[in-house]
């Protein structure tokens, strides 16, 4: 079931953070809460599901936001953006030092908001990938997401990035340089190599059946010689992937 982008503002200024929420809202973002302070963005952090963070580098408190970036950085694997009034070099500096996966100045329009958010999740969905490739962990020791949750992706759809359920996944079929990701009864389409997409689904669910198909084994409703049905599609296989399923179904 696809799911909006869910997202915490922290900002101390009651009209700018009211503005915001507006902005994100009327594009289609969903707003878990809106706080002004480190201590109540650290209990929403606690209680609730956040996909990405919009935080002010100066709060009401003596904690500012680039403690709390610092904070969800060693807690949660999830993307921030320092939303500031200060682009002193200074405060860019010590922003730098929590690695935030934006940093926008304000004033700014829904389109800068908008835009900052899109490539902070992008960017954020790379770089988890990159280091997973990277890790000296044995597979099955990784963890299974490479994007912000641990059980999901994030699809694009017009101007918004979804979230679907590894599970929810039926297949997906390369068409040139798209691919076409089928759930039960939605399509998003994604430019990606098939090849690179396989590596963000887990590997014991999503296998590649043929040249131009990745299916989840979960959805296989019936198998011939040269074909398997998912949800009343038929899809081609090769000689491999029908002796890998037929050796599953048979142990």
């Amino acid at each position: 079931m696809e799911q909006p982008i869910r997202i915490l503002i922290v900002e101390d200024n009651v009209i700018i953070a009211d503005d915001m929420q507006s902005m994100l809202e009327e594009i289609g973002y969903e707003i878990v809460d809106n706080v002004i302070v480190y201590e109540q963005a650290e209990e929403v952090l606690k209680t609730q599901k956040v996909d990405l963070v919009l935080i002010d580098i100066i709060l009401a408190s003596d904690r500012t936001g680039i403690d709390l970036g610092k904070h969800i950085r060693e807690n949660y694997d999830i993307p921030f953006i320092f939303v500031t009034s200060n682009s002193d070099r200074a405060t860019v500096e010590n922003a730098k030092t929590v690695k935030p996966n934006g940093y926008l100045v304000k004033p700014f329009e829904q389109q800068d908001l908008y835009t900052s958010i899109e490539i902070a999740l992008a960017n954020f969905t790379h770089s988890t990938q990159a280091d997973k490739q990277g890790s000296e962990m044995v597979q099955d020791e990784l963890p299974l997401s490479n994007s912000v949750l641990k059980d999901s992706i994030f699809v694009k759809k017009q101007h918004l990035y979804y979230r679907i359920q590894f599970e929810d996944i039926q297949f997906i079929k390369a068409d040139n340089v798209y691919l076409e990701v089928n759930t039960v009864d939605k399509k998003f389409l994604v430019r990606s190599p098939l090849k690179d997409y396989l590596e963000k689904l887990p590997k014991n669910k999503f296998y590649r059946a043929h040249k131009s198909y990745i299916v989840n084994v979960d959805h296989i409703d019936a198998i011939n010689s040269k074909d398997i049905m998912i949800n009343n599609n038929l899809i081609p296989i090769s000689k491999d992937f029908k002796e890998f399923i037929i050796s599953a179904m048979n142990s």
